[in-house]
């Protein structure tokens, strides 16, 4: 499905997990590049997380006195919830995605993306809502995948970051270090970064100096979780507003900053990203 407003050009692939395939503005891509042989939405240039984001240690948790297994989607991990994985409904300018429950995620829930599309910029509404008999544990989150740049810089803030093991399950919080340090604008560069930032400014600014323009990333509440993943020799970086800690299903009981809600039934869990175009000077 293609939207237009101006010169931007939003397409979407509601079918293949809620993606976003392309998101342009004459004719310069702001997401990566659209990619016409994606199979699944995480080839495709951004995807919802729902009903939590990135990895569960072990790919079981605990929760209100229930043991529960979740399958191995990427790997040996257990990673970015069910949405990404079903088909969605388009009505106008939202997505849907009505989920039973299952094997993907024990508990039944309703989620939608709400795109709004402007001539320079891009809002994406998230919205997640409890339809199980009980409480149930959720979180939100958006997967974009920009387009960058052998020059392209990033500007932000947060004040420490979740180190991890080898599986890659955060195992302590700790100082951001000088070289994933971005409070002031930096090269990216050879940056090799995968990981869950926590007391995010809710702001990132991605530059393009060659381009003359960048994208601001802004984020409401209750996204007060960045992840960065920076591949080295790529040409695209991965800026995800999350509402939960990376294994945060894990870390309810045991840390303040797990990020995930619990809902009663029929209590929803929303926020908003508005990416935005803008002229460097």
């Amino acid at each position: 499905m293609r939207f237009t407003a101006g010169s931007a050009e939003l397409v979407l692939a509601p079918e293949m997990g809620g993606a976003v395939v392309s998101w342009t503005i004459a004719g310069r891509p702001i997401f990566r590049d659209a990619n016409p042989a994606a199979t699944v939405s995480r080839e495709h240039a951004c995807y919802p997380l729902v009903p939590f984001s990135n990895r569960v240690g072990g790919r079981a948790f605990s929760f209100n006195g229930a043991r529960y297994t979740l399958p191995a989607l990427i790997g040996e991990w257990a990673i970015h919830g069910a949405g990404w994985q079903c088909a969605w409904q388009l009505a106008g300018d939202m997505m849907t995605l009505d989920y039973p429950g299952g094997e993907l995620w024990p508990f039944a829930f309703q989620a939608s993306q709400r795109f709004e599309l402007a001539a320079d910029s891009l809002t994406v509404t998230m919205r997640l809502t409890n339809r199980h008999h009980d409480v149930a544990p959720a979180a939100i989150g958006l997967h974009p995948f920009f387009h960058r740049d052998a020059d392209s810089a990033l500007q932000t803030s947060a004040g420490s970051v979740w180190l991890a093991g080898q599986d890659q399950i955060p195992t302590h919080a700790a100082a951001v270090p000088a070289e994933w340090d971005f409070s002031t604008t930096r090269a990216i560069a050879d940056a090799a970064i995968d990981h869950c930032f926590s007391g995010w400014s809710g702001e990132a600014l991605l530059t393009w100096p060659e381009r003359r323009e960048f994208v601001r990333i802004v984020a409401t509440s209750p996204l007060q979780h960045l992840v960065l993943y920076v591949p080295r020799g790529q040409n695209f970086i991965a800026i995800e507003p999350v509402s939960n800690m990376t294994d945060g299903l894990n870390h309810m009981n045991t840390n303040d900053d797990h990020g995930m809600a619990v809902l009663a039934p029929g209590w929803s869990l929303e926020g908003s990203i508005t990416m935005t175009m803008e002229a460097l000077t």
